[in-house]
């Protein structure tokens, strides 16, 4: 005998039979095992782990561009990044200056007054005059008011003195290139990029307190990409070591990031030493110095 099916039972199984599938969110995918985590596993058959994508160089890596604007501090300063010379090529260091929203005259001005005495023995110098203004921002674009006499010097000091003005401005996010008056041109980082030394160090700056470990950060083209750093005492004597990688190197620029680690019983000067192992000889090449202040560290 036939089993009848009620019709309300029959209407709830059709239903069902023609609902779509249910979707969600079940959250992000399990991380396959790390390099390390595979590499100590040995072989019991779980996946090798996948080789690291080619390093290519970032806008920021490669123009030194910050991505935020310039800090300003609990107690009211504001962390500015003032690009002078040395050897014909760009150098940064720091200042902590009072906070103002006229920061781009602000930098002008620290920029005109030149480097302090403990930047001017690292050879640090600067080709800005007083008297550089900005007279508006409009558009990303700075358009400056150069005082009589700016490109005096000749072609490459001109350009050097122009770049110096706009790496510096540039750190701000209402600005992205400048433009010299009477000209209409204006021109960005990328630019003047080859005024860049193969080792740029943008932190610590010259006269910075730093701990163990002290973060090393900055921009480099140099061989494989490879960047070295030591830790040295006022005598001179290497107190830590530590290498990395920039994210692009040998024919372009790229960013990197380490901390290094130091033993040091007591609190003194010391000097933070960033350069590259030249792969003809072994020597120290490109090699840039940072005075620092050193904490006692282990």
């Amino acid at each position: 005998m036939r089993r009848l099916i009620p019709p309300l039972a029959a209407l709830l199984l059709l239903t069902a039979a023609c609902a779509p599938p249910r979707t969600g969110t079940l959250g992000p995918a399990p991380a396959g095992p790390s390099p390390t985590t595979a590499a100590a596993a040995g072989p019991t058959g779980t996946p090798a782990p996948t080789p690291p994508a080619p390093r290519t160089p970032t806008t920021a890596a490669t123009t030194g561009r910050p991505t935020t604007s310039a800090p300003t501090e609990p107690d009211g300063t504001l962390t500015v990044q003032l690009w002078f010379a040395r050897d014909r090529k760009l150098a940064p260091t720091r200042r902590a200056l009072p906070a103002t929203v006229a920061t781009s005259r602000l930098a002008l001005i620290e920029l005109a007054a030149g480097p302090s005495p403990a930047e001017t023995a690292t050879g640090l110098t600067t080709l800005v005059p007083a008297g550089t203004r900005v007279t508006r921002i409009a558009g990303g674009v700075a358009t400056l008011s150069p005082p009589a006499g700016f490109d005096a010097g000749g072609a490459a000091t001109a350009r050097l003195r122009r770049a110096q003005v706009v790496w510096t401005l540039t750190q701000f996010p209402t600005v992205r290139r400048v433009a010299f008056a009477p000209t209409d041109s204006a021109t960005g980082r990328d630019d003047y990029a080859d005024l860049l030394p193969p080792i740029v160090v943008t932190a610590p700056a010259i006269g910075d307190p730093v701990g163990s470990p002290v973060t090393v950060t900055g921009t480099a083209d140099v061989y494989e990409a490879t960047v070295s750093v030591r830790v040295l005492d006022a005598a001179g004597q290497e107190i830590g070591t530590a290498f990395t990688t920039a994210s692009c190197g040998s024919g372009c620029r790229g960013g990197y990031r380490l901390d290094v680690r130091y033993r040091r019983a007591t609190a003194g000067p010391g000097t933070i030493e960033v350069y590259e192992v030249s792969a003809r000889d072994g020597t120290r090449i490109n090699v840039v110095r940072i005075p620092v202040d050193l904490a006692a560290g282990r």
